[in-house]
């Protein structure tokens, strides 16, 4: 194998900057930035770029800039600004001394709107926002030029001064460049450059009645900024001839743009719009629910920073859309969870067993492995006692074939503890089994039996005794179908809303050591899942636990038994 055969393959965007490098461009600088619009909370998708920006800068030893794209005050809050530093920091990244914000640059792009307007490059529009869209055309018609289009450059002057004074009503007027109406590209015709909005902006006030529009903030705000490669998702492709027209009518520093794939997940919907609606609607408790995309969801269900991270590497970089399977995801918190997380025993759905031939009233410690994976993770002791519960599903009276856990008259093994054998069942007036009346071997201790006999099953369980009761809250996808935007004419992407994504179970019954878990502590309960002390509901002594993730993909497991079933 040759040097070159070991190297790690390059994605697209890292091969266009080793070429960059290599040719000298930028003087071979590497200079990126994450702009998000502090409209709303950050979600997996955003953790893409954020890995890709922050990433590229820190393999060619480069700068990352953290810059709110902050033009549209309606819907952006200084809540949106706070949560996005908090989510970028926790998924490892840091932006020095490089936060900015577009709001910065307002009186520099106020005076390079006045430099293309001199140029006769830029004028005031009269029409309304429906006008302007009729004159604009359609993909496979040409637009038609504004009766305003021909003002003279003073006539402009004047009118986008007032403009900036607030002498104007809003959505009266608007600013647009001069570029053609007949261009094939819609975003090259005349395109609106600022509008008239008289609205409070997060951080500057009252200053300004005019607010400038995307297009004409991305590409200076990045030439200010030096950037060498201004990384978007693929929707702005068709913007990047508006973004170089720009650069270079005002003959500034001209970046490169480079467009990507955007994330797309199976089970989820990633528009800020519709996360918008799902919290203002109530279908969610919040921007950080648990079933939610967001980071801060993810993050108070007990995703790790690392997982997010091997995840976003895992999927790569691409020049097309494309869907990636949840199971990716979750997956890749599995892989990070098992070797780091704490196991613990809970039982989740009770069900009481009596150990006849225990000691009435008395108890003690065994020894339990806290991480095998981790062999400095040690161990603890959990307490052991005449009355344990196991889980209800643990136990058939009347077992099929395959079933190998406890039924009457057979033996399995307790988890660190002992072999247990099934001798009576006690059920009440309706006939549930309520209680199960078993006999231990005490010559079995930790798991084993000193004459060789074999047990097929081991169960998970806790001291009633030493249990503590508390809430176990399971999630499941938010939407039952893989696609939730597709749907029938007519209906939205809310019908598919999965009236199952949250199971709460209020009687859990945990081991003793689990009472003193911090909020966002993570643990392996074993056979059951990872699940995550949580941040907001968890009280001293008394931490309430989301299931992160099962143990197993269980919806593949569906997937395959359902295949089964079309074959049959």
């Amino acid at each position: 194998m040759t040097d070159t055969d070991s190297k790690p393959s390059l994605n697209f965007v890292q091969q266009m900057v080793e070429a960059d490098r290599e040719s000298g461009k930028h003087d071979g600088r590497v200079h990126t930035r994450f702009p998000p619009e502090p409209n709303g909370y950050l979600h997996i998708g955003h953790a893409k770029s954020i890995c890709l920006n922050f990433g590229l800068a820190q393999q060619y030893d480069g700068l990352c800039n953290l810059r709110f794209d902050d033009t549209n005050p309606v819907k952006e809050e200084e809540e949106f600004v706070q949560s996005i530093m908090e989510d970028v920091r926790w998924l490892g990244f840091d932006w020095g001394d490089r936060l900015y914000y577009a709001s910065d640059y307002f009186p520099q792009l106020y005076d390079w709107a006045v430099e293309l307007i001199k140029k006769g490059l830029a004028y005031v529009c009269d029409l309304s926002s429906e006008e302007t869209r009729e004159y604009r055309g359609t993909l496979t018609a040409p637009g038609r030029n504004s009766p305003y289009r021909d003002r003279s450059v003073e006539e402009n002057l004047d009118l986008f001064a007032r403009m900036k004074a607030g002498e104007f009503a809003d959505g009266s007027r608007t600013l647009r460049a001069k570029i053609d109406m007949a261009s094939p590209n819609v975003n090259l015709r005349d395109p609106v450059m600022y509008r008239i909005l008289k609205a409070t902006h997060h951080r500057t006030g009252d200053q300004w009645a005019i607010y400038p529009m995307y297009d004409f903030t991305h590409g200076q705000s990045d030439s200010l900024e030096q950037i060498t490669h201004s990384i978007c998702t693929l929707e702005f492709e068709n913007h990047r001839p508006l973004y170089d027209w720009f650069l270079d009518a005002l003959e500034i520093y001209h970046p490169q743009q480079i467009e990507f794939a955007r994330l797309n997940l199976t089970y989820t919907v990633m528009s800020k719009r519709k996360l918008h609606q799902l919290v203002s609607e109530g279908h969610v408790s919040g921007w950080n629910d648990p079933r939610m995309p967001t980071l801060c969801g993810l993050r108070r269900r007990g995703f790790t920073p690392e997982a997010i991270r091997s995840f976003c590497e895992r999927i790569g970089v691409a020049k097309f859309n494309s869907t990636i399977d949840v199971v990716v995801l979750e997956n890749s918190v599995r892989e990070d969870l098992n070797r780091q997380a704490a196991r613990a025993m809970a039982v989740l759905r009770p069900l009481r067993v009596v150990i006849e031939n225990y000691p009435e009233g008395e108890s003690e410690l065994l020894e339990a492995v806290n991480n095998p994976e981790d062999p400095d993770a040690g161990t603890r002791q959990i307490p052991f006692s005449k009355v344990l519960y196991i889980e209800r599903d643990d136990f058939m009276e009347d077992p099929p074939k395959k079933f190998f856990r406890l039924a009457p008259g057979r033996e399995v093994r307790l988890r660190y503890a002992f072999f247990i054998k099934c001798v009576d069942v006690v059920k009440d007036d309706t006939g549930e089994v309520v209680e199960l009346r078993c006999t231990y071997d005490p010559e079995t201790r930790g798991g084993s039996a000193p004459d060789g006999r074999k047990v097929k099953a081991t169960l998970h369980w806790v001291s009633a005794e030493h249990a503590f009761t508390t809430e176990v809250r399971l999630y499941d996808h938010l939407f039952r179908q893989e696609s939730p935007e597709d749907v029938p004419e007519g209906q939205d992407y809310r019908v598919n809303l999965n009236p199952s994504s949250l199971e709460t179970i209020p009687q859990a019954q945990l081991e003793p050591s689990l009472a003193t878990a911090e909020p966002g502590a993570r643990y392996q309960f074993e056979r059951l899942g990872y699940f995550c002390a949580d941040s907001e509901d968890s009280l001293p002594g008394r931490p309430v636990f989301n299931r992160t993730v099962t143990l197993r993909d269980q919806w593949a497991k569906l997937a395959k038994r359902q295949n089964h079933r079309k074959k049959a």
